[in-house]
């Protein structure tokens, strides 16, 4: 939580990004893969962010949705690139770049379940409420408490604020058989890809040296599946992925379109949101 791994060895000048600046280094070993590389597997690995939500985006923007919508998946997409600039840097800005987003994904998506009527209902109240929320937790991370932890606490409070908020939406509406069991699937395969995520973050972190022995005796490219801070990153962007288009369907669901569209996957392993196909009448 928040733990520094000291990597004196390759943390020096001569490399590309230079010396770490950053207030947290994970434990794959810097720079092995890449020399303009710090954290390769880190930093590929948000790939799956922003493909996910890149379609999630086209499938907005395909079937007009909403800005709001479009604005999540484009969150998802920036929580992604910054944490791959992180990664790839270990620079203090950069680490912003990763942290912040997260905290402002929450944001967008707690708005879009307060305002999710096709018209708003609370003006330029909501927005600014929420602004407000965020622009002081960022100063007080950025200028006041320096701490990875405080981050995570505002992380996790934000995030459960947006599920509570869509538990009390789904109170409020009569849906039929079919869409509820579509949004439970998606909402349990939100959680888990985020408690799944967490888990092996956290042996990351507390078993970091006996990882990084297994993965020095494994030896590449095996020793891939012993990142599990890239599998963090994997299992994270599906569960966020799987709890946007829970937040999406429950909007559907709102307008009452909810009849007209499903989940199909892309590839046969990429989640989007799809009008159904028309029945064959013979």
């Amino acid at each position: 939580m928040g733990m520094i791994i000291v990597d004196a060895a390759r943390n020096s000048t001569s490399y590309f990004w230079g010396e770490r600046t950053s207030t947290i280094d994970w434990c794959e070993e810097n720079y092995i893969v890449s020399n303009y590389i710090a954290e390769f597997w880190n930093s590929i690995t948000n790939g799956v962010f922003v493909a996910l939500a890149l379609l999630g985006m086209h499938t907005t923007i395909k079937h007009h949705q909403g800005k709001r919508v479009f604005a999540c998946y484009a969150a998802l997409m920036f929580v992604g690139c910054g944490s791959a600039c992180f990664h790839a840097t270990l620079k203090y800005t950069t680490q912003l770049l990763d942290e912040l987003p997260m905290l402002y994904l929450c944001g967008l998506v707690l708005y879009a379940l307060v305002e999710i009527d096709k018209e708003t209902k609370h003006g330029i109240k909501a927005p600014l409420a929420l602004l407000a929320m965020q622009a002081t937790i960022t100063a007080i991370y950025v200028f006041w408490i320096q701490s990875p932890v405080f981050h995570q606490v505002a992380f996790a409070l934000t995030a459960f604020g947006g599920v509570g908020c869509g538990l009390k939406r789904l109170n409020e509406m009569q849906l039929s058989r079919r869409t509820k069991r579509i949004l439970g699937r998606m909402h349990l395969l939100g959680h888990v890809g985020m408690w799944g995520g967490f888990f092996v973050w956290n042996l990351d972190n507390i078993f970091c040296h006996r990882l990084r022995s297994y993965r020095s005796h494994i030896g590449s490219p095996l020793d891939v599946f012993f990142q599990l801070h890239g599998w963090w990153h994997i299992l994270t962007a599906y569960g966020s992925t799987y709890l946007l288009l829970w937040v999406h369907f429950i909007r559907l669901a709102r307008l009452g379109h909810d009849h007209l569209f499903t989940v199909k996957y892309r590839l046969g392993f990429l989640p989007y949101i799809a009008m159904k196909a028309p029945k064959k009448v013979d």
